[in-house]
């Protein structure tokens, strides 16, 4: 092999030289030091897997050299036992079954050679004679000749030499000392190891000043190239290659360069248009074309600065929001909503002068902050021509109009604000009062939208503190069966006592007031746990203390309705607190429903399989569907107390008290009516066969123990709540 790592040697010095003379050129340079090669991981893995595979290699043929070498030195051994053995063999002994060893030749033999034993046998395998130590082959059968045995340390070993290895008509069995066998094998490993290792080592060598001059070198240029260009793709610093484009790395180095040089150009050229596209989605909405939620922010907080003269002039910043825009998307899908807005968005630009910014700010909300001039002098005139901008005329889709309707709220700078954030809010303020208006209204913020919002926040507080101190409570209602005059149920009512420093302690605040709070805030759903754990626990309590077995109904917000697992809580309530699946009635108001009928037919169809009544309450009062009625397992409907109070003086009222007992009554429905007030309300129920009422002509909502003491007094008659 030296010949061979002479000629690399002679060709890597010859290459370094050419390179030595480019880089004196000026052209190109190496750009890796020999140590670079030793540092190189990848030229280590392959190094490693070159030098194990010789290694494996030169192993096994070690394993068989190792076979070979023993067999040679046994047959050695063999030789000098049989050259001992033969001229001790007298042939003047014409006895067969005599001894042809005498004594004294064979413990001469013994003692001065690698014999240490032997055994005689006649051409019959007749055992003659032993001599020295004993052996362990015996010659029983002809098989046994060709039988070889060596001792477990290697020690000893024993064969036999036929009639023909001697040349006599006997057989002799030997026993050689081989113990210097193992060791002549040792060093032979030894030294065939260090031969193979210095072997490997020579190729590895050599494999990596190869490897390092005509592949790593060029993949760390290529490298080094690489990273200059990502550092900096637009201008990248790379060296010219010094390596010959003819061969395949070279030629891949090549290519690599070009195609550094193509990217760095594309960048250059397309980094404009990227900026102006990136300047674009990042200001301005895809849909719409008009300046986002983010530039309407810049927009606003640059007209609170002022011009280069430092005046500051009074503009109006409107919140716009389309009125039950959802709804469109639902039914007609995002690709109708999407022209919609469109097309409200160009209205809006057309309509506003060029001084005026008009912007999209959420989903279907648009904000527009314009200047106030003498044309339009006030907040409350640019809201009316936004919200007559939209009315104007319906919006055309796919050969279909729609009416489209907003709510605007509207204040002014520096009037409502001089902070821009500040502004912003007060508008949208304006604009969520003209929504709880009840929408398609216009709305300019004053103090007490404000006042509104923290007394908001305030009584939020305070329902929190309400729950953490126990001063909620539930109230009870009876419901009785029309006909029979027998109270069958009770209406889990919620109260809020708050206590205060006046001469009574306290204040109930009104249901109305809370519960949108709670709504609103999400506290609805630990509430309405709360007081289904609750009104259960009465109605158990009622049947064990005074045998009163009736139902007991807990109305179901829609939050909790859709936020919680509902059908586990009333599984967990059933069974901690023991009522009977049928005494549990939920009432649920039609609003529930509308979000998503297969959820909400799901939901009630597994809590009906729980064993529960279902009632809607407040029927009538929402945008109610017979196809959707007819899928609920429901039983029971409630009239609103709304149609029962007018019903007496107001015949549309009337006729929908009477239908709505009709229909239940057509489904298989119990009706009930809550808002029964007097005589003549009930003859009306009576009249019209509905089943089951709730009203202050027989008890208004009382605590846990007057509703006992009404139970267990009632007579059917007017009581004494109705005083």
């Amino acid at each position: 092999m030296l010949p061979v790592s002479k000629s690399i040697s002679s060709e890597l010095s010859v290459s370094v030289k050419k390179n030595k003379q480019k880089s004196s050129e000026g052209t190109a340079h190496l750009i890796s030091p020999p140590t670079q090669i030793w540092k190189s991981r990848i030229s280590w893995r392959i190094t490693l897997a070159v030098f194990m595979t010789i290694l494996a290699v030169q192993a096994g043929i070690l394993n068989i050299t190792m076979n070979k070498f023993e067999m040679g030195r046994l047959d050695h051994l063999r030789e000098i036992g049989r050259s001992a053995i033969v001229p001790l063999i007298d042939l003047s002994v014409r006895n067969l079954l005599a001894s042809p060893i005498s004594e004294s030749d064979a413990t001469r033999l013994l003692s001065t050679t690698k014999v240490n034993g032997i055994a005689v046998y006649s051409s019959q395998l007749d055992l003659i004679k032993t001599y020295g130590e004993p052996l362990t082959l015996v010659m029983l059968d002809r098989e046994s000749l060709s039988k070889t045995h060596r001792s477990y340390d290697g020690g000893s070993y024993e064969l036999v030499f036929r009639a023909n290895d001697l040349n006599r008509p006997y057989i002799i069995v030997a026993r050689l000392d081989s113990s210097h066998i193992p060791g002549e094998l040792q060093a032979y490993v030894k030294e065939t190891i260090l031969i193979m290792l210095l072997m490997s080592a020579f190729v590895t060598t050599v494999l990596m000043i190869a490897m390092g001059r005509w592949l790593l070198e060029p993949i760390l240029f290529m490298r080094s190239n690489l990273i200059a260009a990502s550092e900096n793709p637009e201008n990248p610093k790379i060296t010219p290659s010094p390596f010959d484009p003819s061969d395949e790395i070279g030629g891949a180095i090549e290519i690599a360069q070009k195609l550094i040089q193509q990217n760095a150009d594309n960048i250059r050229h397309i980094r404009g248009a990227a900026e102006d596209k990136i300047h674009k989605l990042a200001y301005y909405d895809t849909l719409t074309g008009l300046p986002n939620q983010t530039l309407f922010l810049q927009s606003l907080t640059q007209h609170t600065v002022g011009g280069d003269d430092g005046k500051v002039d009074r503009f109006a910043v409107v919140a716009l929001d389309l009125d039950h825009f959802k709804d469109v998307n639902d039914s007609m899908g995002h690709n109708v909503g999407d022209a919609i807005l469109r097309g409200v968005g160009k209205r809006l630009r057309t309509s506003m002068p060029e001084s005026a910014t008009v912007s999209r700010t959420g989903e279907d909300e648009f904000g527009i902050i314009m200047p106030l001039s003498t044309d339009i002098n006030s907040a409350r005139d640019v809201a009316e021509r936004v919200i007559n901008v939209i009315r104007s005329e319906p919006f055309k889709v796919f050969n279909e109009q729609f009416q489209v309707r907003a709510s605007v709220g509207v204040s002014t700078f520096p009037d409502d604000g001089t902070d821009p954030d500040k502004v912003r809010k007060n508008a949208d303020i304006a604009l969520n009062r003209a929504k709880e208006e009840g929408r398609d209204r216009i709305k300019e913020y004053t103090e007490d939208f404000d006042n509104a919002v923290q007394q908001r926040f305030q009584m939020l507080r305070d329902l929190r503190d309400a729950m953490e101190n126990n001063q909620l409570d539930l109230h009870y209602q009876p419901q009785l069966d029309l006909r029979s005059g027998k109270v069958i149920g009770a209406e889990a009512l919620l109260r809020w006592w708050k206590p205060d420093n006046s001469k009574e302690g306290g204040t109930f605040i009104p249901p109305f007031e809370f519960i949108p709070v709670a709504e609103q805030s999400g506290l609805i759903v630990p509430i309405g746990e709360w007081v289904m754990r609750t009104a259960c626990e009465s109605a158990v309590g009622w049947k064990k203390e005074h045998g009163t077995d009736i139902r007991i109904a807990v109305n179901v917000s829609a939050n909790q309705f859709s936020q919680s697992d509902i059908c586990a809580f009333v599984q967990k309530t059933i069974r901690e607190t023991g009522i009977k699946p049928s005494r549990l009635e939920l009432e649920v108001t039609e609003s529930v429903f509308m979000d998503d009928i297969d959820h909400t037919v799901q939901t009630l169809k597994e809590l009906h399989a729980i064993g529960v009544e279902l009632a809607i309450d407040d029927f009538g009062t929402g945008y109610s569907s017979l196809s959707y009625l007819r899928q609920f397992p429901i039983d029971r409907l409630k009239i609103d107390q709304s149609f029962i109070r007018n019903a007496l003086n107001n015949p549309d009222d009337a006729a929908i008290a009477r239908t709505i007992v009709s229909l239940g009554h057509s489904l298989n429905l119990k009706v009930i009516a809550e808002g029964v007030e007097t005589k003549d309300h009930e003859s009306f129920l009576v009249k019209e066969e509905c089943d089951e009422v709730q009203g202050y002509r027989y008890a208004r909502p009382c605590p846990n123990e007057d509703f006992v003491k009404f139970v267990t007094s009632y007579n059917g008659k007017l009581s004494s709540f109705d005083k």
